[in-house]
């Protein structure tokens, strides 16, 4: 198992009442989808807030970053980059913003 830091967007936090970034104990293989789950388990509240219910692929308004590298359009199975593994960096997850 591995810690793995995560920073959610603000009104995810207010919903599961936290502060600052989530540490998770995350088994191997560490992918997104190991993580979100990990979120999930942890913060049953969070549950469809990050991946849709049914498919579990990510919500359309939400991005995925490791290492500076947007991994949004990668599989949710993609395995998190080293640092992001060992807890060095934090996986980002970020809402998307739109508008012209």
């Amino acid at each position: 198992m591995s810690v793995v830091r995560v920073v959610i967007p603000f009104h995810l936090r207010n919903l599961a009442r936290v502060d600052g970034e989530l540490e998770l104990e995350v088994s191997e293989p560490i992918s997104v989808a190991a993580v979100v789950a990990s979120i999930e388990a942890k913060y049953p509240m969070l549950a469809g807030t990050i991946r849709e219910y049914g498919h579990g692929q990510r919500r359309k308004w939400l991005r995925f970053f490791a290492c500076k590298e947007d991994i949004s359009h990668e599989s949710m199975d993609f395995l998190l980059p080293q640092p992001v593994r060992d807890g060095v960096e934090p996986l980002l997850i970020v809402g998307a913003i739109a508008g012209g």
